[in-house]
């Protein structure tokens, strides 16, 4: 039997609003389901509706906000639980700090163009940053940084989730993070 370390690892998706990231995450989710691993999906909009913040995301919410989700997805993940971040962190150093922060861990980048976003809209969040009723949004009033080197890249504007999730599993088992059944 595994030692509860070596079954948790953490996969975070990030990329703009509006990229993919969501449903790359619930498809993700379902094909580790579907080889028994049950994962949980840290998902930002929701955490963002329990977490106490001033409503502006600014730099210091922000800063809050994602070193509590990646310490929660630490927890979980020291306790063999694999954990899916579904979170924009649209400044590399949060990424950069849950990577060091939990030693099973891979990056996801849905790269999809600005504009591709923009269209998409379906919360709205564009739309609102150009009317000028919401700062901070990743790729129009706060920088988006890209991953430097993300173990997967998914091309959200093109590529199907399940497409780029198969992608994810595979480079899990490639590090040894996901041993199918057959291998134990």
């Amino acid at each position: 039997m595994a030692h509860k370390e070596e079954r948790g690892f953490a996969v975070w998706i990030t990329g703009l609003p509006a990229s993919g990231k969501s449903v790359l995450a619930a498809a993700l989710a379902r094909q580790l389901a579907e080889v028994a691993v049950e994962s949980v999906v840290l998902e930002s909009d929701a955490l963002r509706k329990v977490f106490p913040h001033k409503g502006n995301y600014d730099q210091q919410d922000r800063e809050y906000f994602y070193g509590a989700i990646a310490f929660i997805g630490q927890v979980l993940v020291q306790q063999g639980i694999p954990v899916i971040f579904d979170a924009t962190a649209n400044p590399r150093s949060y990424r950069d700090r849950a990577r060091q922060a939990i030693s099973h861990f891979v990056e996801v980048y849905v790269d999809s163009p600005l504009e591709v976003c923009m269209q998409r809209d379906p919360k709205g969040i564009y739309r609102k940053a150009q009317a000028g009723q919401a700062r901070n949004v990743p790729g129009v009033g706060a920088a988006y940084e890209s991953p430097e080197n993300p173990d997967v890249v998914v091309h959200g504007d093109r590529e199907d989730a399940n497409e780029g999730e198969a992608r994810v599993v595979q480079v899990l088992k490639e590090k040894g993070f996901l041993i199918s059944q057959n291998d134990k």
